[in-house]
């Protein structure tokens, strides 16, 4: 007999130390996120043990337990049924954001400013990639055409798809801190739109020597910042702070005025003459430094990423590859990330796949395999803590496929023409190159069979969840 929605919420709230230990909670589109009063009391052998959850885990000041689309909705329903209040998931994300350390909250923060853009900037890799396909001359040449037959207006055209999100970055950066810190949106949007103003030098025209910054005093240089991301982050940051300090001090009666006028006029001026040069500078810092770890010889950079990027998933700062691809993106037009992280997520998955497949339990194998297919999606979490990192050896062999299907997208010199899709939705970052459509391939098909037979052979056995199961005792 099915288990009802509201038995499973009960069971939750029992695993979780009872409503008393609840101190807020919320769901998203696959998770029920919990913010607990003490992490201590959590029995996680009732959670997992509880019909249809499909993985629990405790990460970034949340207890998250995994139901999967659909399910979470009727589930959050039933835990309100129960007369426990929820928030929205931004207000248990406030709640959460106090706990861990400083890193862990800094990092915290930083995606949380990035995650909202993200959507535009996957679309804008998407038509990098159909624009690619239309101009490819090989492609083109199939149905009796060359490069010079197409419109110059149709090119026109698609460059406002594929130039306008990268252009007007930092007006996106600053809108989503500004969200994110309290601020007004509408204020974070003219910082960002002020920074890349067509009367500043623009940035791309300084950088190819067409065209010369402004000096300011004779010392300060003064350009655009078209594509930059921590100007616009820390104008965002500094400017919502600023806000809401002159909105606690000016009178009601002048605020509508007086606060916008003091924002943008200081905002601006920190922009351009100090946090400006600064950061662009710190952000150089850091492009150079990527640029250098990915062009490593010897597939180094492949190996290393494909193996620890899974890890650093585990840990929640994951979100610093946001940060890493879109610099590559807006500076070279392309990301080398996405394939070396493709790998690991499809050698997470693969290790899932097997597990399984070998197993004889009947939970663990409906747990395992709507799993792996999520992974194969680019979402590896209910992967990772609903089944690898569990039995532990499934995980380090999804690590070691990770490695190896990493180590040959940098030999083989991948680049994906976006972000933020990977796996099998990550083929279209690769069509606009053809050549490069079948080893993006191959090396997803390298890490699944490597993570696969590592974990079919060395990482589980039903005799090892016994084991595991026995030692809880």
């Amino acid at each position: 007999m099915a288990t009802s929605d509201q038995q499973i919420a009960k069971q939750v709230i029992e695993g979780v130390g009872g409503e008393e230990n609840i101190k807020s909670i919320a769901h998203c589109a696959t998770r029920l996120r919990i913010v607990l009063h003490d992490k201590e009391k959590i029995n996680q052998e009732t959670i997992e043990n509880t019909d249809k959850v499909k993985g629990a885990f405790y990460n970034s000041g949340q207890y998250q337990v995994i139901f999967g689309t659909g399910t979470v909705n009727k589930i959050y329903n039933a835990v309100e049924s129960l007369g426990i209040e929820g928030q929205s998931t931004s207000d248990v994300k406030q709640e959460a954001g106090k706990q861990g350390n400083m890193f862990q909250r800094a990092i915290r923060t930083f995606g949380d400013v990035f995650v909202p853009i993200i959507p535009v900037l996957v679309a804008t890799g998407l038509f990098m990639g159909l624009r690619g396909v239309l101009m490819n001359e090989q492609i083109l040449s199939w149905i009796g055409m060359a490069p010079d037959d197409i419109s110059q207006n149709f090119i026109l055209f698609t460059q406002v798809l594929t130039d306008t999100a990268f252009a007007f970055l930092p007006a996106l950066v600053a809108w989503s801190a500004f969200k994110v810190f309290g601020g007004s949106p509408v204020l974070g949007i003219v910082l960002g739109l002020m920074l890349v103003n067509p009367s500043l030098p623009n940035a791309y025209a300084v950088g190819d020597g067409s065209a010369n910054p402004i000096l300011f005093f004779g010392l300060i240089p003064v350009v655009g910042y078209q594509g930059s991301v921590l100007p616009a982050f820390f104008v965002g940051w500094v400017g919502a702070k600023f806000e809401r300090f002159l909105r606690k001090r000016i009178p009601d009666a002048i605020d509508l005025i007086v606060t916008p006028f003091l924002t943008l006029l200081v905002m601006i001026t920190l922009g351009l003459f100090v946090i400006g040069p600064v950061f662009h500078g710190l952000e150089t810092i850091i492009l150079v430094g990527t640029k250098w770890v990915l062009d490593l010889p010897f597939g180094i950079a492949g190996l290393l990423i494909g193996f620890f990027q899974q890890i650093i998933v585990v840990t929640g700062v994951h979100h610093i590859f946001n940060f890493m691809e879109i610099q590559l993106l807006e500076e070279f037009k392309y990301n080398e990330f996405n394939p070396i992280i493709s790998a690991a997520m499809t050698a997470q998955g693969a290790a899932t796949v097997a597990v399984g497949l070998k197993t004889r339990q009947k939970k663990l194998k409906s747990l395992a395999l709507p799993s792996a297919f999520s992974a194969f999606l680019g979402i590896t979490e209910p992967a990772i803590f609903g089944v690898n990192l569990r039995y532990f050896k499934p995980f380090v062999c999804g690590l070691i496929g990770g490695a190896a299907g990493g180590f040959l997208a940098s030999l083989l010199h991948l680049k994906a023409s976006g972000m933020a899709i990977t796996v099998l939705p990550g083929i279209l970052l690769f069509i606009e190159d053809i050549g490069q459509l079948p080893l993006y391939i191959l090396v997803l098909v390298v890490s699944f069979v490597v993570g696969f037979v590592l974990t079919w052979f060395f990482g589980y056995s039903d005799k090892m969840s016994e084991d595991i199961q026995k030692a809880k005792f």
